[in-house]
């Protein structure tokens, strides 16, 4: 058996089938996965990701495989992995994973050290924690890295802050900036599963209550719709005046997070940053407020400081903590951490499709283009975004209108006018 450190390899047979579930909705990365096992662009390169192990993440290591890449999978947060899922990727893809659902600190560290102990030469992140390991305590293997890519918001965040520091050392492509994965992934992924996680975590009617959705970013913008979409009275926080006039005139109400918390009956961070809601908030909160998380990292609601001030904690269900406050009663879901993985299954295969086809874009790219990358954040060059977007559009049927000569003509003119 390959070298693994999961829950229980029996799990294995359930894992397979939801494995091969989500695959049959994934059309896109099957088209690459056949093109990879006959081109094998990947050949002998060793490949560490930092990803969610999930169903659709297992298609995405398996396609890699496929191209010839040795592959090694390291969860990128402690409670979003599907631990069947990660003993079928050990027991029937030989694709070494480390990941237990519920890992502690130690843990998490210790899987991320593992797949960077096999010296890749790419690394593949959700949340730039390979990145930031390889810029601390294991510079030395910088030189053989070729580069990395990062799916996720947040990840890009601190990436850009390393190569404004000039702390960056090897160029990264932020997938997430592709627009085949921010504009779908973020908006109708996350918009759909925070929502799916909120449910199954209170089972809550959503219909009729009071939301505050902090942040209207690509995530905020879909976590908000489908929340309006369930019935709820959704007013979002910002701090970007450019972002909040957007909010307004996309018919939500527009208010300070100190103001909705006195009223509103959940709240959802979904922003990059940190303590976005923190402990001098817990005065303004409503008796019985929901608070969750749909950003990347724990750190959007300040859950260490709230334990610290509650009288009284106790968990009424899976990921649902209620916490005695001066008094009040507020409930924190997830233990602060990103809801939809922690309480659902994430984004549907349907969607990760295409955040997945750019991955595997992005490691051909970084492996085509060794040596010659500027050390900064690169985005996918466009012609691959619309080439996933084509490709999505055909595996659903859908035929779209061409250009004619004579409009591409016009277009490359300047001598038309009035």
């Amino acid at each position: 058996m390959v070298k693994s450190d999961i829950k229980d390899i029996k799990l294995a047979p359930f894992g397979k089938r939801k494995i091969e579930w989500a695959f049959s909705q994934m059309k896109v990365l099957q088209s690459i996965q056949t093109r990879f096992k006959e081109e094998k662009p990947l050949k002998d390169v060793t490949i560490a990701a930092c990803l969610h192990v999930t169903s659709e993440t297992a298609n995405l290591a398996i396609a890699l495989k496929s191209g010839g890449a040795n592959v090694f999978l390291a969860a990128s947060n402690p409670l979003s992995t599907q631990d069947d899922v990660a003993a079928s990727l050990v027991s029937d893809f030989d694709i070494p994973t480390f990941a237990i659902k519920g890992e502690d600190n130690k843990t998490y560290y210790k899987h991320l050290n593992a797949v960077l102990d096999e010296k890749p030469q790419v690394t593949m992140d959700d949340g730039a924690d390979l990145v930031s390991l390889l810029h601390s305590e294991r510079k030395s293997q910088l030189k053989d890295v070729y580069g990395s890519s990062e799916e996720t918001t947040t990840g890009v965040i601190r990436l850009k802050a390393m190569e404004k520091s000039g702390a960056l050392k090897i160029p990264v492509i932020a997938v997430n900036d592709s627009l085949t994965k921010h504009m779908f992934d973020n908006r109708y992924g996350t918009g759909q599963s925070t929502v799916d996680g909120i449910i199954r975590t209170t089972n809550i009617l959503l219909a009729g209550k009071k939301v505050l959705v902090c942040g209207y970013g690509w995530c905020g913008r879909g976590v908000a719709s489908r929340l309006r979409g369930m019935g709820a009275n959704v007013a979002i926080a910002e701090v970007d005046p450019l972002k909040a006039l957007e909010a307004l005139m996309d018919g939500f109400v527009v208010r300070k997070i100190s103001d909705a918390l006195k009223d509103n009956d959940l709240v959802v961070t979904a922003t990059g940053n940190k303590h976005v809601i923190d402990t001098s908030h817990l005065k303004f909160m409503k008796d019985g407020i929901i608070i969750a998380n749909a950003g990347h990292f724990n750190v959007e609601f300040d859950y260490d400081g709230f334990v610290k001030q509650a009288s009284k904690k106790r968990e009424l269900r899976p990921f649902l903590e209620e916490l005695t406050i001066s008094g009040k009663k507020i409930f924190v879901l997830g233990e602060g951490r990103l809801i939809n993985l922690v309480s659902a299954e994430g984004h549907p295969p349907d969607v990760m499709d295409m955040s997945f086809a750019n991955q595997a874009f992005a490691a051909q790219f970084l492996i085509k283009n060794a040596g010659e990358l500027a050390v900064k954040v690169h985005k996918l060059p466009d012609d691959i975004d619309r080439e996933i977007a084509r490709l999505k559009l055909e595996t659903m049927g859908i035929e779209i209108d061409k250009l004619t000569a004579n409009q591409k003509k016009y277009l490359e003119s300047w001598t038309e006018g009035t």
